[in-house]
C-alpha cells in the first residue's frame, strides 16, 4: 500500500516476507496513515472548534487529589498565544531555543504550546538535575529564555551565570514572571511561520556510548506524525478519554503519551507533578480514566501496595508501558486486578519520538516490544557488516518512518553515523520473529536502564574520578526486581586510601553531584579491573547476566 505521508517520498509497506507484522496488525487500523503539513501547536489548536469547552487539564494535588486548577481547550489555548506574545517581547524568534524545567504542571503545557506558537524551540530540563547537568544542557542549546520555578534553584542559578533570562512561575530573583508573560492580548499573536518538515520543535537531551548528552532534534512533523500514529493505534475516542498524566512530560514518553497524544484526542488530562500509589489509583476510580500510560515500576508500585493493588481499574483501556521492559508477570497481575487485558508493551527512542513498537491490543505476546506501528520500517542487521538478518537471528535494531529525528544538535558526525543508510541505528539487540514481533535481548551501547532513567557509565565514572581516593572505576547495570537495572560502582582505591574509603561516602560523593537515579546503589571494592591491553575496561566481565530491557 502506498504511504501517504505528507512531505515524503513516497515508501510501499507491501504485505511481504520482510514485513510479517501486517498479518497481526490490528483490525482497526489502516497499515498507512496521513499526516497534515502542520505545526505542533495545531495538536492543541484542532480542539477549539468542536471541543472549546471541555476540560483539558484537571491539576490534582499529587497527595491529596485536591484540584488545584482547572482549564478548558479554549482557557488553555488563549494561555499559550499569551505566552507567545509574552515570549516574542522578550526577543525571542523564529528557531531559538527556550528551556523549561518544570515538573508536570499547567505552566509546563503551557510552555511546550505558547514556545511553539512563538516559533520557538522547547529544551525540556530535568527539574531534579544538577547544576553540572542543567548547565550542560543549556550551554550546549545555545538557550535565550529558561522557565523555571523559584524552586528550581538550581537551573535559576546556572541560567544567571550564563547571562540566560529567567521565567519564573513563583516568586523569586527572576528576569521576569510567569504572570507577565501570560497577561499579554494573546489576540495579537502573528503565528510564527514554520515548515514543519524543517523546523525543529523540540531538542532532548539523550546520551550514548561516549557519556555525552547529545540533543535530538524533533522537528514539527516529527512530533505531530508521531502523536497521530501513536493515538490510531492505541484507539483513542476523540472527546471521550480521561488520561492520568503523571510521566514526566520534560522526557520524551511523558511529552508524547501524557499530554501531546490525550490532547490531540480532545481528552481531560488529570495532571499529578509526582506519582503516589495510592493516588494514581484513587484517581482512576475518582474520573473513572481511561489511560494510564507508565514505565513497569510505576505499575509494580500499584500492585504492591496494599489500597492500590484493590483500586477498581476496570475503567482503563489499552494501558502502555514503556522505558524498560515489561516482566510477562506484572503484565498478568495487572490484567487480573484490572478485570481484563489492558497492560501493553511499546518500545521508543528519545530520537523517534518516541514511539515505534507497540504490541497490538487484542494480539500482545509478553516479554516483545510489539511490532512497528504505521508507517514504520524496522528490521534487524548483522552488528558487524551491517547485512539484513533473517527471523530468529539477533543483531542491531534498525528503524525509519516519519517519528525519526532530524538529526542530533551541532553533532553532524554523530548524526551522520546513526542516521548511516537513511536507518536509523538504535544501538538495541533485538531479534524478529516469524510473526513480526520483536524482542530486545541485549544492547550494543553501555547505557543502564535504572526504573525507565538512563544511565551513560562514563558520566557516572567521571564524577567518581573527581574522588581523591578512586585509581580506577567501572560502572555497570546489574538485575534489580524492582527497577530492571541498578547502577553498580566497581572501584579501586588508590593504596593508600584502602580501608579508609567507605561505600556511604562515595555514594555521598555521587549524590552531591549526580540527579538521583544515576548515584550507585551498590559498591564494589575490588583490587583490579578487567582491562584489554590497550586498557579498556571490560564492562561485560564486571556485571552478571542483566535483566533485557527495551527503552
Amino acid at each position: 500500500m502506498p504511504s501517504r505521508i505528507v512531505g515524503s517520498a513516497p515508501q510501499r509497506l507491501s504485505e511481504d516476507q520482510t514485513r510479517p507484522w501486517f498479518g497481526a496488525w490490528p483490525s482497526h487500523l489502516p497499515r498507512s496513515l496521513s499526516y497534515p503539513s502542520v505545526p505542533a501547536w495545531w495538536i492543541l489548536e484542532r480542539n477549539l472548534a468542536a471541543y472549546s469547552d471541555r476540560m483539558a487539564v484537571r491539576f490534582l494535588d499529587h497527595e491529596t487529589l485536591v484540584e488545584r486548577e482547572s482549564l478548558t481547550y479554549a482557557e488553555l489555548f488563549a494561555r499559550a498565544k499569551s505566552l507567545a506574545v509574552g515570549l516574542r517581547r522578550l526577543g525571542i524568534s523564529r528557531g531559538e531555543r527556550v528551556a523549561v524545567c518544570l515538573p508536570n504542571s499547567p505552566e509546563l503545557i503551557t510552555t511546550f504550546y505558547g514556545a511553539w506558537l512563538a516559533g520557538a524551540v522547547v529544551v525540556p530540563l530535568n527539574p531534579l538535575a544538577k547544576e553540572r547537568e542543567l548547565g550542560y544542557q543549556l550551554g550546549d542549546a545555545g538557550t535565550r529564555v529558561l522557565i523555571a520555578s523559584s524552586g528550581s534553584a538550581g537551573a535559576s542559578s546556572v541560567a544567571g551565570q550564563k547571562g540566560i533570562q529567567r521565567v519564573l512561575t513563583s516568586e523569586g530573583g527572576g528576569s521576569a514572571h510567569f504572570g507577565e508573560l501570560l497577561s499579554q492580548d494573546g489576540r495579537l499573536l502573528d503565528e510564527a511561520p514554520i515548515e514543519p518538515g524543517e523546523d525543529v520543535a523540540v531538542i532532548l537531551y539523550t546520551g550514548g556510548t561516549t557519556g555525552a548528552p547529545k540533543g535530538a532534534m524533533l522537528t514539527h512533523r516529527n512530533i505531530v506524525a508521531n502523536t497521530i500514529q501513536f493515538a490510531e493505534w492505541y484507539a483513542f475516542e476523540r472527546g471521550g478519554e480521561r488520561c492520568i498524566a503523571v510521566l514526566p512530560m520534560f522526557h520524551s514518553g511523558g511529552m508524547s503519551g501524557a499530554m501531546n497524544v490525550p490532547l490531540y484526542s480532545g481528552a481531560t488530562l488529570l495532571v499529578m507533578s509526582r506519582f503516589r500509589p495510592t493516588s494514581v489509583a484513587r484517581a482512576v476510580e475518582r474520573y473513572r480514566a481511561t489511560r494510564l500510560f507508565g514505565v513497569p515500576t510505576m505499575f509494580i508500585a500499584l500492585l504492591n501496595n496494599p489500597e492500590s493493588r484493590l483500586a477498581d481499574y476496570s475503567s482503563l483501556k489499552a494501558c502502555r508501558t514503556n522505558a524498560a521492559s515489561l516482566p510477562p508477570s506484572v503484565k498478568a497481575a495487572f490484567d487480573e486486578v484490572a478485570g481484563h487485558e489492558v497492560l501493553v508493551e511499546g518500545y521508543g527512542l528519545t530520537e523517534t519520538s518516541p514511539l515505534t513498537h507497540a504490541n497490538p491490543i487484542q494480539r500482545a505476546k509478553p516479554g516483545s516490544i510489539g511490532i512497528p506501528i504505521a508507517d514504520t520500517d524496522a528490521k534487524i542487521v548483522d552488528l558487524e557488516t551491517g547485512a539484513d538478518l533473517p527471523a530468529g537471528e539477533s543483531g542491531e535494531l534498525v528503524i525509519r518512518g516519519p517519528q525519526v529525528m532530524k538529526g542530533y544538535w551541532n553533532r553532524p558526525e554523530e548524526t551522520a553515523a546513526a542516521m548511516a543508510g537513511g536507518w536509523l541505528h538504535t544501538g538495541d539487540v533485538a531479534r524478529m520473529d516469524a510473526e513480526g514481533y520483536f524482542v530486545i535481548v541485549d544492547r550494543k551501547k553501555d547505557q543502564i536502564n535504572t526504573a525507565g532513567f538512563k544511565v551513560w557509565p562514563r558520566e557516572v565514572e567521571e564524577v567518581l574520578y573527581g574522588h581523591p581516593a578512586i585509581k580506577l572505576v567501572a560502572v555497570v547495570g546489574v538485575a534489580d526486581a524492582y527497577r530492571g537495572e541498578a547502577v553498580k560502582a566497581c572501584v579501586v582505591l588508590k593504596e593508600e586510601h584502602r580501608g579508609r574509603v567507605s561505600e556511604a561516602e562515595l555514594v555521598a560523593f555521587c549524590r552531591e553531584r549526580l540527579s538521583k537515579y544515576k548515584v550507585p546503589r551498590i559498591v564494589e571494592f575490588r583490587d583490579e579491573l578487567p582491562v584489554t591491553a590497550t586498557g579498556k575496561t571490560l564492562r561485560r566481565l564486571l556485571r552478571p547476566e542483566i535483566q533485557k530491557t527495551g527503552v
